[in-house]
């Protein structure tokens, strides 16, 4: 079953209580332990969750317009991104391991707050047509990325994300 809008924004109170535990009970040592399974520290892995909210407010603008362009055009799109996922890989981990360095546990959680804030305003005015617009998506990017997700996808995709990587956390 789709979630409905309450059940996304629920889930968007629930991530950021989360993070702001995390940020509050780890020390510093903590945050710059290696998490489990991948290359990053803990607070840099943190920021990376943070940011699949920051992609998702940049996606919806692109995902309104795509959906509007004839069905050959959003599948070249998708291609071509799926085309690049050799450098969207070294860009994910490097961006998010240099902006670990600025929005760190100082300056996460408002980052968040910002974004989620943003994107809960969107998520409000979209209408039940709205939130059934599809693109195609470049689903070699992300493992929650489906060749083709509807705007309501989108607007659920970073908590999926963020639950994901949380469990690779050592705090």
């Amino acid at each position: 079953m789709e979630p409905t809008k309450e059940d996304i924004l629920a889930e968007y109170s629930r991530v950021r209580a989360d993070l702001r535990k995390w940020l509050a009970g780890a020390s510093t040592a903590e945050l710059r332990r290696k998490s489990n399974g991948t290359k990053w520290s803990n607070e840099e892995l943190l920021f990376h969750m943070v940011f699949g909210y920051m992609v998702v407010r940049a996606l919806l603008p692109l995902v309104h317009l795509i959906s509007r362009l004839p069905a050959p055009a959003g599948r070249a799109f998708a291609a071509i991104l799926n085309a690049g996922t050799r450098p969207f890989d070294v860009i994910n981990y490097w961006g998010s391991k240099s902006a670990a360095l600025y929005f760190n546990e100082r300056r996460m959680a408002r980052k968040l707050d910002k974004t989620i804030n943003a994107i809960t305003r969107s998520l409000k005015r979209e209408s039940r047509d709205s939130l059934s617009r599809s693109m195609p998506f470049p689903d070699r990017w992300d493992p929650f990325f489906a060749p083709a997700m509807t705007l309501r996808d989108v607007y659920a995709y970073p908590t999926k994300h963020f639950d994901f990587h949380a469990r690779q956390l050592s705090l």
